[in-house]
């Protein structure tokens, strides 16, 4: 939790929530999720936890390596950054490409 709460504090999102989740190739497993101001509610920014051994073996990886996994949303972090309220304005059709010339890339903050 600590290495997930530091990736995220790297682009200014600090409120988050860890909760125990069910994951067929982890365990244990949790999803995170963090407060998005404009929508005034809790969304899910990833899922993580340790892979399950049965999961290593075709890997060729001796018994007893506990490897975490990480499956992290790139979307739902970015739209709290800026304050985007809708995915669609994010991706699709409708995309401000003005706002997309104006911040090139996503800088972590120091």
């Amino acid at each position: 939790m600590g290495m997930l709460y530091q990736f995220f504090s790297k682009m200014g999102i600090t409120r988050l929530r860890f909760k125990p989740a069910y994951n067929p190739y982890t365990e244990p497993s949790m999803e995170v999720f963090s407060y998005h101001e404009g929508l005034k509610k809790w969304v899910e920014i990833g899922n993580s936890g340790v892979f399950r051994p049965e999961m290593l073996l075709p890997m060729g990886l001796p018994e007893g390596v506990a490897v975490i996994a990480w499956g992290l949303s790139l979307e739902r972090p970015t739209m709290i950054k800026y304050g985007i309220d809708n995915i669609r304005e994010l991706v699709g059709h409708k995309v401000n490409l003005q706002m997309v010339h104006a911040n090139p890339l996503c800088r972590l903050d120091s």
